[in-house]
Formats: C-alpha cells, sequence, structure tokens
C-alpha cells in the first residue's frame, strides 16, 4: 500500500485513533512510573489532556485542516494535565501551526509538523531534560527529515518514523539511570510511541471505532452492572519473560497475534534477554502457557479489573460529590466578595490540608495534587472565580507547574502569577510569607525564595519491586520519599515514617510539621512526634490532621 497525500477526514480519524490507542493502555503507562507509588498518573494525565481535543474533533460535522488543527491545539491546551500532558499539547500545537495552512498532507508537510512539534515543545519547558518524551519526539523528528529527502510514500514514512522512536524508547533507560535502576522505559515517551502507533492504523485503513463519548474525561459514571459488562476483558495480566534466546521478528509477531486472539491492550517490549508483557484478558493461564515456551516468567501480576473498577468509582463519586458542593460555595462566595488587588489560588488533595490553606488566606481550592491533577482549563476557572486583579497560583506539586504556566499564559483579563510550589508544605509556607501591605513584585520575589528553605518527606506504600538509588523495595514495602529520592524503606509505618524524618533534620532545622493523612490515627500521629521531640529537644515539632489520600503522612522539616 502508498499513500501519497492525506486529507482532513483522514487526518481526523488518525488523530481520534492516537487517542483511543492512548486511553485503552494508559493504566499500563501509568504503571512505568519510576517511583513505583500507587498514583503513577503519566498515562491518565496524557489520556485526558488528548481527549479533551479528542472530543473538539469528533464534535466537528465537515472537518477541514484549519478546524482540525484549531480543535487539536485548543483542546489539547486547555486540557492538559500533568507535565506529560503540557508536552504532549505542546507537541499538538506545535504541529497544528504547520498542517492548520494546508488542505492535503503530504510527506515534506508532514514532516515539518513533527519538526515544529519538537521545537515548540522543547521552547515550552525551562530546563528539558533528556530520556524523556521530548528525546523520543525529537528522534521521530530527525527520522522524519531524513525520509522526507527520500520518500514520498507517508505509509512508509510513518512506519520508519514510528520504528525510530520505539528505538529511541528503548535507549531512554540510558539516558537516565532512574529509568534504568527501575526496569522502566519512559511513561511519556511510551504514550507518544501508543499515539503514534493508533494514527498509523487509522492510516492504512483497519477497522476502527471513532467514536468519542461526550462525556467529560473526569466525570463519574454510575456503579452498575452495566458498568461493569463494559470491561471486555477482566484481568490485568503483566510479566517478563527471560528469554532461552532472542526472538527473531516473527516469533515477536507470532507472539504478539496469540496474545491479541485472547485479549486487547497488548503492549510488547522485546530486547535480545527479556520480553516485557502486559495483556488485558479473561484468562491469564492461555497468556503465561504461551510465554513459557519462550523462557521462564518473573514479576508475573494478575489483577481483577472488574473488582479494582467498582472500588475506583465508589472513592471517585465520593471525591465528585465534595469536589460539586466546594464548586456550588465557591459560587456564592464569588457573587458577594468584593474585588480586591490580589488573591490566592492553592492546589490541594485532603480537607485538613485545604483548611490550612484557607485558615490561609486562601481564596480558593483546586482539589488534586499527585491522586488528579488538574488540567490547565481547571486552573483558568479557577482564576475566573477569584475576584481579584493579581492571582499567585501555588501548584504544589512538581507535575502540575507547567499546566499552571499554561493557564497564566492563556489568562486574558488577569495577572496570574505562579509560585513553583513542588509539595504542600512549600505552598504553606508561600502563604505563611505574604505580607499584604507589600507590593506583588515584592510578595512574589520573597515568596520564591522562602519555599527552597522548607524539605518536604512523603509516606506511602510501594506497588511494585524495584531498586532505586541502591535500595531494594518490595511489593507493600512503606517508602518514605524525599525531594529528590528515597530515604526509608520497610515493612514498618512508624519505623520508616521516622527513619525520614531523622534523615531530614540537619543543624539548621527549627520546625517539623507532622500532616497525618485519612487512613492514619490522631493517636499514632502523637506517637511519632513525641519520639521526635524526645531525641530532638530543640526541635519545635507540630502536628495537623492532613486528610489526605495515598500518602500516611507529608512532613515538612524548616
Amino acid at each position: 500500500m502508498e499513500i501519497n497525500s492525506i486529507n482532513a477526514a483522514v487526518l481526523a480519524k488518525m488523530f481520534l485513533n492516537g487517542a483511543k490507542n492512548l486511553e485503552s493502555k494508559k493504566e499500563w503507562i501509568n504503571e512505568l512510573n519510576v517511583f513505583p507509588v500507587p498514583d503513577g498518573d503519566t498515562g491518565t494525565n496524557m489520556t485526558m489532556t488528548i481527549m479533551s481535543a479528542a472530543k473538539e474533533v469528533s464534535a466537528l460535522d465537515k472537518p477541514d485542516m484549519p478546524s482540525i488543527a484549531k480543535a487539536i491545539s485548543s483542546g489539547s491546551l486547555r486540557g492538559a494535565r500533568g507535565n506529560s500532558g503540557v508536552i504532549l499539547s505542546q507537541l499538538f500545537r506545535g504541529f497544528t501551526k504547520v498542517i492548520g495552512k494546508e488542505t492535503q498532507i503530504t510527506v515534506p508537510i508532514l514532516s515539518a509538523a513533527i519538526q515544529k512539534a519538537v521545537e515548540t515543545a522543547y521552547k515550552a519547558v525551562m530546563k528539558p531534560k533528556e530520556g524523556t518524551i521530548l528525546t523520543v519526539a525529537r528522534g521521530a523528528a530527525d527520522k522524519a527529515a531524513e525520509l522526507a529527502e527520500e520518500t514520498d510514500d507517508l505509509v512508509y514514512f510513518m512506519d520508519e518514523v514510528i520504528k525510530e522512536a520505539e528505538l529511541v524508547l528503548k535507549k531512554t533507560p540510558d539516558m537516565l539511570p532512574v529509568l534504568k535502576q527501575a526496569g522502566v522505559v519512559d511513561s511519556g515517551g511510551q504514550g507518544l510511541v501508543v499515539v503514534l502507533q493508533g494514527a498509523y492504523d487509522a492510516l492504512l485503513g483497519k477497522e476502527i471505532d471513532y467514536t468519542i463519548s461526550a462525556e467529560p474525561a473526569a466525570a463519574v459514571r454510575k456503579i452498575s452492572k452495566e458498568t461493569e459488562a463494559e470491561i471486555k476483558f477482566g484481568y490485568c495480566t503483566e510479566f517478563i519473560i527471560v528469554l532461552n534466546k532472542s526472538l527473531t521478528d516473527d516469533e515477536e509477531h507470532r507472539y504478539k497475534s496469540f496474545l491479541e486472539s485472547i485479549g486487547d491492550s497488548i503492549v510488547v517490549v522485546a530486547d535480545d534477554e527479556i520480553v516485557k508483557t502486559h495483556v488485558h484478558t479473561n484468562d491469564p493461564g492461555l497468556a503465561i502457557q504461551e510465554a513459557l515456551t519462550h523462557g521462564s516468567l518473573s514479576r508475573i501480576k494478575i489483577d481483577n479489573m472488574r473488582e479494582e473498577h467498582q472500588e475506583r468509582v465508589i472513592k471517585d463519586s465520593q471525591k465528585l460529590a465534595a469536589r460539586q458542593a466546594a464548586e456550588e460555595a465557591a459560587k456564592e462566595a464569588e457573587s458577594s466578595a468584593p474585588s480586591k488587588e490580589i488573591g490566592f489560588i492553592a492546589v490541594s488533595a485532603g480537607e485538613g490540608l485545604s483548611e490550612v490553606f484557607k485558615g490561609l488566606g486562601a481564596d480558593y481550592m483546586i482539589e488534586g495534587g499527585q491522586t488528579m491533577n488538574p488540567s490547565t482549563e481547571d486552573i483558568l476557572n479557577a482564576v475566573g472565580r477569584v475576584p481579584a486583579r493579581h492571582i499567585f497560583v501555588l501548584p504544589n506539586n512538581k507535575n502540575i507547574i507547567l499546566a499552571a504556566n499554561q493557564a497564566a499564559a492563556l489568562s486574558e483579563e488577569k495577572e496570574v502569577h505562579v509560585i513553583p510550589t513542588k509539595t504542600i508544605p512549600q505552598g504553606i509556607t508561600a502563604l505563611i510569607n505574604f505580607i499584604p501591605e507589600q507590593s506583588v513584585e515584592e510578595n512574589e520575589s520573597r515568596m520564591m525564595e522562602e519555599i527552597k528553605n522548607v524539605k518536604t518527606g512523603q509516606v506511602t506504600y510501594a506497588v511494585r519491586d524495584t531498586v532505586i538509588d541502591d535500595k531494594e523495595i518490595k511489593q507493600d514495602d512503606y517508602m518514605g520519599i524525599g525531594d529528590k529520592t528515597i530515604l526509608a524503606v520497610g515493612r514498618d509505618l512508624n519505623q520508616v515514617t521516622i527513619e525520614m524524618i531523622e534523615s531530614m533534620i540537619d543543624d539548621e532545622a527549627a520546625i517539623v510539621s507532622i500532616y497525618y493523612g485519612e487512613e492514619i490515627t490522631a493517636e499514632a500521629a502523637g506517637a511519632i512526634a513525641s519520639k521526635i521531640s524526645e531525641k530532638y529537644e530543640d526541635l519545635e515539632v507540630e502536628v495537623q490532621y492532613g486528610g489526605q489520600p495515598i500518602y500516611y503522612y507529608l512532613i515538612s522539616v524548616e
């Protein structure tokens, strides 16, 4: 098959299928997170970003290139969540700057669009890091430029570009040691490859359902038998094959074809020694039996997705109800609140933490953080509800800063200032150091300086076995995670928490703040505070209810 040009209708199909392919594999991509935390969300963030654009594309009656370009760019920019989602939206933004001016896409035009996509995304990141989605995108762009001189066939062109992207993706562990230690490729890069693979399938004319649900990406469905029935294959099955001998291309193809015959959401990553496998199926035993013909198995993991789905929907329903109530209260407060010079928006997860921020003067709380990164549009909506000319945004999570910056750039009526707080304790410190009598510039400078003096520790549990910074971590271990690395690992929650806190304390430390999560009692948190106070008599130790999910304790040392 040879194709020399693509019209708007074909481009729309390619984009929609790239989005659906990513959606089908988002949980697997989530699990590629370097830190084995229970809230790895790269796949979710990228999916919600691209689905925001896909809904706009699917709503077009008679799409042409300019309207598709606008839908992709606007939808992804406003729906962008997390660093990976923002970078993906910037790739789309650059891509659409080129294709929006055309009526047909040829190899030279597609190559130019890919170059512009990478250029735009690199400019959007202050300190680009290699071994990430950016590296994979640049590898694809370099190959595209090379192929543009050799061929007019879009089928051959895309196939070779994707092969190059896959090759670069396999090399990401050699560029980032933390990936190599964790035994994973870059999750954002994997997400990009999945989008390209879906688009390529549509170009080949494979039979695909291009329907995109009009339901908002973050909406929650009611629990019912019908909802559970939507999960066609009930067991998420993963394992690694330690090969007896390297697979030939034909053997790898036959293996993938077998998995396709028993399930979906198939991801197979092979090298000379191992094959990582992910498949959703109703009979994990068949997948395991087939894999055993090629070698021995390790890291076998089988999850019942129907049970997990029920638990997740119940929790999401509770969160949605709380969020809707908060939004209604904010609307009522907004209608009666007087206009002022400076306002604050803070991102927070947990009733207690939100109360802390409100008590310090935050005007509007966005529910989010590690378990759900708010989108650029979520932040823009919050900006619209705060009656102030200048608004400080506290992302309180390193994975939300880019989305906040993007919202600031899109805000037209108000001046938005993003204080790049990477943790909840940094956000609290920023608010404490705000002085109403001083100027916006003076406050911004002081807050930026003061957040550098905060150390943060977080305690959660591991969802898989791995090794990070020479620390061997087993599934269900408790982990104390510092600002840059894992500080403590073990099977005893209290011991891990205390060990983490002690590693954060130095001669300059004066205050230790302990925020305990929704699963921790006040007595348990108090016991830890007492032990720290006994050992470090000169320190002030505070205990407050945070109510945060996933993380048993958030610790601040200043």
